[in-house]
């Protein structure tokens, strides 16, 4: 499993990452029991730059499509599938149709950002993509007001975060459940280094989290942040070979 956010603030979009692949092995003196998942790697990329059309992609899910990792096919999709002259929106166009047309049946979902001149007005664009599911949604717009939304998403292991962000519910003095607000985070008003901040806390606290929870340590290794900014996009933390 996997957890990657996206933070999608007035001044940039923030995409972040962890790091871990883990597998589910099938012991062969036991096919009937339940497969033991495994950490096979601390140093998969999952937050990936097309720098030619200025575009991030992050991905979560099924990770091993075809026997080959992730970041083989997206090399391949770069290659084979996009133009320079190819926006944000065209990208999430292709990549879903790339890996419908490759891997119809996989469990694999991605998140696609950047941004789109609109009346000399650069206009941001963030993409939830199932590939199973055959959906493609745009997360920071609503369409009702016509109006750009900020805020952030997640995909993976997103319970740690939810937890903290999201309404609970809790048994007042008469025993019936009512829902607790969580003081909300004024996601308009947060400016860029605040969103970085945030992605890379969403991670760490989820990596930390589960450091002492009695369930599978699926998320973790070194955290990759993408900044995407109307100005250019840059690295803020990445993994480096060695």
């Amino acid at each position: 499993m996997s957890f990657v956010i996206t933070v999608y603030v007035p001044s940039g979009i923030v995409m972040a990452s962890d790091s871990r692949q883990t597998v589910s092995l099938q012991r062969a003196d036991e096919p009937t029991a339940t497969p033991i998942p495994i950490v096979s790697s601390d140093y998969i990329y999952k937050t990936f730059l097309l720098s030619r059309q200025a575009v991030g992609i992050s991905t979560f899910g099924e990770s091993l499509l075809g026997r080959m990792p992730t970041d083989f096919h997206i090399k391949t999709f770069e290659e084979e599938s996009l133009t320079e002259q190819d926006d944000v929106e065209m990208v999430a166009e292709k990549l879903l149709n790339f890996f419908k047309r490759n891997f119809p049946n996989a469990d694999t979902s991605f998140h696609i950002a950047g941004y789109k001149k609109k009346d000399k007005v650069s206009m941001p664009f963030v993409f939830h993509c199932n590939i199973k599911r055959a959906e493609l949604k745009r997360l920071n717009f609503n369409k009702q007001n016509n109006q750009i939304l900020y805020g952030t998403s997640w995909g993976g292991e997103g319970d740690v975060i939810a937890e903290i962000l999201q309404p609970v519910l809790m048994r007042d003095a008469q025993g019936q459940a009512r829902e607790m607000q969580k003081p909300p985070v004024i996601w308009d008003a947060m400016p860029l280094q605040d969103a970085i901040d945030f992605a890379t806390y969403a991670i760490k606290t989820t990596i930390d989290t589960m450091r002492f929870q009695a369930r599978p340590k699926t998320v973790g290794g070194p955290i990759d942040v993408l900044l995407i900014t109307p100005e250019g996009t840059r690295w803020v933390r990445r993994k480096e070979i060695e």
